[in-house]
């Protein structure tokens, strides 16, 4: 009996090292990932020249590298509880990652992770008390599958707090599949929710009553048909400037920074746009948080055709309740909110379309 007792006592205690090792690693991971971004980020900052940013931007740490490393740690044990905030950093860090198919198309490259994590969760943690990372990580997916799973936490975890995070998760997402009258009532519902059960819980450093207060603000001012509120601010020349200046211009609004995954393609894509239209009523309206001096850098050496705002501490991206980079606003001549969104062909489409409906200006 003391053998049995001895031998049970030490598969618990090797169990428990192991889980220990696992977590050490993924931590590890994570601080890893952190140390190289802040690195590269310094190099961005100091690259004064086309030449030296290109440089850098060709030297970012490799997100995809990272996520596979903390993947391979977790695939073994995706029904322990511990792996849920390390699969969660997965998910935030994983998403706008894209490969390209032998087709030549592009599809999420960590498209099957995220199946798994999402199955893990419905199998093996549905009562966790540590679901919150995750049901915040969900949003970030943009997945129908993430909303039905945040549905069900929201409607069956046994606690009351939980459920609110994950409403709240719900109505985040809910955000993008439109503006019909059912959607946003059932958003309103799971706003609600989340501000009287989880007014209080914290995430990353803001209350839910905060996140719910925002997502009040975008549904009355933010949304497409709303007009867009006003900017004002100032160029990287320290000159006023200030979106209302604009009027009876079709705006391509765009939040953006250059530490953005992707953001050389965005740029190139954007200033692309810009020269379709400039013989047209359009204009691209940066708002960027870069530092001052990079700015200036790139709109002396013609990096940049169309003007920006400096937002570096973002004052006017709080305004606009951005919390992720890139974000395009399409508005047309007067200020009406017509798109809202990622850079891409809808923000052409729409730029488009907008200007096709503006008259031309009649012969004397």
């Amino acid at each position: 009996m003391k053998s049995t007792s001895s031998l049970t006592a030490l598969i618990c205690g090797l169990l428990a090292t192991a889980t220990f090792a696992s977590s050490v690693d993924t931590e590890r991971i994570q601080k890893s990932y952190e140390a190289a971004m802040g690195k590269w980020a310094t190099e961005m900052r100091g690259a004064a020249t086309p030449e030296e940013r290109s440089a850098a931007l060709n030297g970012r740490p490799d997100t995809a590298t990272f996520v596979k490393k903390m993947w391979q740690e977790i695939l073994p044990s995706l029904a322990d509880e511990w792996t849920l905030e390390p699969a969660a950093w997965i998910l935030r860090n994983s998403n706008g990652l894209t490969s390209t198919l032998a087709n030549g198309s592009s599809a999420p490259t960590f498209a099957q992770e995220t199946d798994s994590i999402r199955k893990a969760v419905e199998t093996y943690h549905m009562s966790s008390k540590k679901l919150i990372p995750m049901c915040i990580a969900l949003v970030s997916s943009q997945d129908p599958r993430s909303l039905a799973l945040l549905e069900r936490i929201q409607a069956e975890h046994p606690d009351k707090a939980i459920q609110g995070v994950a409403a709240l998760g719900a109505a985040m997402l809910l955000k993008g599949l439109g503006e019909n009258p059912e959607l946003l009532r059932k958003r309103l519902a799971f706003i609600r929710k989340a501000i009287i059960q989880s007014s209080e819980v914290v995430l990353d450093g803001t209350t839910v009553a905060k996140l719910a207060e925002d997502e009040l603000y975008i549904i009355r001012f933010l949304t497409k048909g709303r007009i867009a509120p006003d900017l004002v601010g100032k160029d990287s020349s320290n000159r006023p400037l200030s979106l209302s200046t604009f009027k009876d211009k079709v705006v391509v609004l765009l939040f953006w920074n250059t530490s953005m995954e992707d953001s050389e393609r965005i740029l190139n894509i954007t200033t692309e746009l810009e020269k379709k239209f400039h013989d047209r009523p359009f204009v691209v309206l940066g708002v960027n948080n870069d530092p001052l001096e990079n700015l200036r850098a790139m709109q002396a050496d013609g990096t940049l055709s169309w003007p920006n705002f400096t937002d570096p501490e973002n004052t006017l991206s709080a305004e606009y309740r951005v919390n992720s980079w890139p974000l395009v606003y399409v508005l047309d001549g007067e200020r009406k909110i017509r798109y809202v969104g990622t850079p891409g062909s809808f923000v052409e489409l729409t730029a488009e379309a907008l200007l096709a409906d503006v008259k031309a200006p009649e012969k004397p």
